[in-house]
């Protein structure tokens, strides 16, 4: 079947491809650059463990180890996908003259203006995340410990970095995401719960009392149910984090990684419920399989659910800021990054090409609403998803990994 064969089917139902197509080139998804290195980042001795509730899996060879190395790669992965990108960088990715080195207290602007140039260069805006986790003056806590020389170091990066969102913002002429995550919490049942969470707040508080314009720098907090080593609790959780979120509304937003809840609990579910109270939300976008394991996103059940629930509500009108959430070190780590962008860019044109069928709802035809869902998932979308990489200029399915092959063997078996 040819593509305008795929259009007619399409129109069949009411649906426009073309409209779909053109809607999701202008749809700005963040490519976490932490997947390239195994979240190792710069600013700390890269043979030193990851802390706070991270960790990776795998040793696959070509893991990048130089800030030029990484940037090779993900230029790689642009080459790679259709769609606007954006990047999306934790603090520990900092580049550093030589013989130069801040601690994150004191990481300014000019250690990420290599960055700015790289987005520059390819034409997108950044995300920007602190790294309150493998470092020093994690004692294991940072924001909510009850050590004030801990708190106040980890307060003063999180002001440091919304400077340096600033930045990103005013030099690449996009909005920058801020997102606050830490992996505070305990193995174990806590003695005090409510302790080390009024704490939290308070330094949340104190990193938001920076000066800021909430239209180009956008701070978020992020929850989590549980991570390694902090098994039995901790101070993020969903109900904190929201509940946050809700009380701040106007200057910072709720951010939702679907990997971060209870296994039979489900983003898309979530993501109507938020966007009726809150103007603008935040997704990382990833895969869990039983936990918070960020497997390498799949055109899946859910990554479609979440994607249907994002069109449906207007999210791509500005509403809904999505990202990529995951590393992989088992694999090769620049198919990694591909296969995620690509399928979360199916999952949305996906869920554009979907008939408008709430009218079958609210006149409770149930038996045809069911009928209709069934038919969809045997419409011809793989011409569509043709079509969309062939306008952006991006390899098909069954193109690209030769590439990815060829740059493993040239580039990356030479680390």
């Amino acid at each position: 079947m040819s593509y305008e064969d795929a259009k007619k089917r399409y129109a069949a139902l009411g649906v426009n491809p073309e409209e779909a197509m053109k809607k999701l080139k202008d749809v700005p998804v963040s490519l976490h650059c932490w997947q390239g290195d195994d979240v190792r980042g710069f600013d700390t001795d890269p043979s030193k463990p990851l802390t706070g509730g991270i960790q990776t899996t795998g040793n696959y060879p070509g893991r990048a180890r130089t800030p030029e190395e990484l940037m090779a790669d993900i230029e790689k992965v642009l080459s790679l996908v259709p769609g606007k990108a954006k990047m999306n960088l934790h603090a520990s990715y900092a580049i550093f003259e030589e013989g130069e080195w801040a601690d994150r207290d004191k990481l300014e602007p000019k250690h990420f203006k290599k960055w700015v140039d790289f987005c520059k260069k390819h034409h997108c805006g950044c995300d920007f995340n602190p790294t309150f986790f493998s470092h020093p003056m994690c004692d294991p806590l940072t924001l909510s410990s009850p050590n004030e020389e801990t708190r106040r170091f980890w307060i003063n990066h999180g002001k440091a970095c919304m400077k340096i969102s600033e930045y990103f913002a005013e030099e690449l002429g996009e909005p920058c995401v801020m997102n606050i995550w830490t992996g505070d919490g305990f193995k174990d049942i806590p003695a005090d719960r409510i302790g080390p969470r009024i704490r939290y707040k308070e330094s949340i508080d104190e990193i938001l009392s920076v000066p800021y314009d909430f239209k180009k720098v956008k701070p978020c907090v992020e929850s989590k149910v549980f991570g390694i080593g902090v098994e039995a609790y901790t101070a993020g959780s969903a109900e904190f984090c929201l509940s946050y979120a809700a009380m701040n509304r106007d200057k910072c937003l709720p951010l939702m990684d679907n990997g971060h809840y209870h296994p039979t609990e489900v983003v898309s579910d979530k993501i109507p419920s938020l966007l009726a109270f809150f103007p603008e939300i935040a997704l990382h976008i990833t895969r869990p399989i039983r936990w918070d394991s960020d497997h390498v996103v799949l055109f899946d059940d859910e990554t479609r659910e979440i994607c249907k629930e994002i069109v449906r509500c207007g999210g791509l009108d500005g509403r809904v800021n999505l990202a990529l959430d995951y590393f992989d070190a088992s694999i090769n780590r620049i198919s990694a990054w591909t296969v995620g962008f690509r399928n979360l860019q199916k999952a949305l044109l996906y869920a554009l090409l979907e008939p408008d069928m709430k009218a079958l709802q609210d006149s409770g035809n149930f038996s045809e609403l069911q009928v209709r869902f069934e038919e969809e998932k045997t419409m011809p979308f793989g011409e569509i998803w043709d079509e969309y990489c062939r306008r952006c200029g991006a390899p098909l399915d069954g193109e690209w990994f030769e590439i990815v092959r060829e740059y493993e063997k040239n580039v990356l078996s030479a680390r």
